[in-house]
């Protein structure tokens, strides 16, 4: 099972990821659990400066950024 992991404070871009990452995992079809990350310390446990950032089983694949969905599927993949 996929660890999709969303970092970032709640912010409407924040927001935007997370639907991004759930419907780029949905539409590939595995499994997979979602977690909003929202302390700041957390987050920058990860190494992000800057939020949204998109953690796929413990790896930071993208941040400071939203993705296509095209793109967050690649990512996912």
């Amino acid at each position: 099972m996929k660890k999709i992991q969303i970092l970032g404070t709640g912010c409407a871009k924040c927001q935007k990821l997370a639907d991004v990452a759930h419907e780029a995992a949905k539409s590939l079809g595995a499994p997979y659990e979602l977690e909003k990350v929202t302390e700041i310390q957390r987050i920058m446990g990860f190494g992000v400066m800057s939020t949204p950032a998109l953690v796929v089983d413990g790896k930071v694949k993208v941040s400071g950024k939203v993705p296509s969905l095209e793109e967050t599927k690649k990512l996912l993949s």
